[in-house]
């Protein structure tokens, strides 16, 4: 198996893609298919959006199987600074956005795979609809070969939310201190 990935890997020219990837494998474990969708849709955002090297993004991806990772890794965008939102929606899609001014309007891209376009690579296309057992080597060289042919995507527009003060309050009942979301008197654990 280790063998087939690597030379899967000789296969790509990109240095640029190749750093990705040595970045990304050790984060994620190994490349796997849909790790390497992210990594494409990772780049394909910055591609249409002309997003420049360090600069911040905001993600919304609508599974938490591997597509965030690229986000995280090579975007700096992670569920602790509040740049990547995990929908579980099941669906292999991401919303990405530049940051933009508090209470205003930015310009995103909603990107997803789409089945339609997966049906040219017969592999990639049982693999995304889970019609075949198809093992990841089978998978990542028709995902090479593809490129940015087999996403759809659009433009969207994004409100900036405006960030609420912080507010700790005292758990009534253990006496914990906690993050106050409403108006609540009970820590979530007491909550529950």
């Amino acid at each position: 198996m280790r063998y087939r990935m690597e030379s899967i890997i000789k296969q790509i020219e990109d240095p640029e893609l190749l750093a990705q990837i040595e970045k990304l494998v050790p984060f994620h474990g190994y490349l796997s298919s849909g790790a390497f969708i992210g990594l494409q849709m990772f780049n394909l955002a910055r591609k249409i959006l002309e997003i420049q090297e360090g600069e911040r993004i905001y993600v919304t991806c609508e599974t938490r199987n591997c597509i965030p990772d690229p986000f995280q890794i090579l975007g700096g965008a992670t569920t602790g600074n509040k740049r990547l939102k995990i929908k579980e929606l099941g669906k292999m899609a991401v919303t990405v956005n530049k940051q933009g001014p508090e209470d205003a309007k930015v310009e995103g891209i909603r990107i997803l795979l789409d089945a339609e376009k997966t049906k040219a690579y017969p592999k990639l296309h049982a693999w995304y609809l889970n019609t075949a057992k198809i093992p990841h080597r089978e998978v990542l060289p028709e995902l090479l070969a593809a490129g940015e042919a087999i996403y759809s995507w659009e433009k969207v527009e994004l409100e900036v939310p405006v960030r609420a003060k912080k507010r700790i309050q005292r758990c009534e009942k253990c006496g914990e201190m906690f993050i106050l979301h409403k108006n609540e008197l009970l820590c979530g654990t007491c909550t529950e």
